[in-house]
């Protein structure tokens, strides 16, 4: 029997990925589901393990949108099974989190921290 430290909710939101590593980047995904702990996420790329990764989490549903920036680590990609598509299942911490102002803009900032 599987035991997790944290509560999984099975939340389908936007996330937008900002950096991985070193790397900028800029790609919008969905989770699979969320916890205080992490979130996992379904990528048409895989993810190094180990790496440091910033995202945004979009909350739906809320007028103005309520986002978080958040900073982590990559703890599992691998080849997804439940798609036909290829895609690869990621999960990672969330290890520093802040709520976004409505109409804030920031840079990445992964690789600094």
């Amino acid at each position: 029997m599987e035991q997790r430290r944290t509560q999984r909710f099975q939340l389908n939101l936007p996330l937008h990925i900002l950096q991985v590593g070193e790397q900028r980047i800029h790609r919008a995904v969905k989770t699979r589901d969320i916890s205080t702990g992490g979130v996992c996420f379904f990528s048409d790329n895989t993810v190094e393990i180990g790496e440091r990764i910033e995202y945004l989490i979009t909350l739906s549903g809320t007028t103005p949108a309520v986002r978080i920036r958040c900073l982590g680590k990559v703890l599992r990609s691998e080849k997804c099974e439940e798609t036909t598509a290829d895609s690869f299942e990621v999960a990672v911490t969330m290890d520093r989190y802040q709520f976004v102002k409505p109409g804030e803009v920031f840079e990445a900032t992964a690789a600094a921290a």
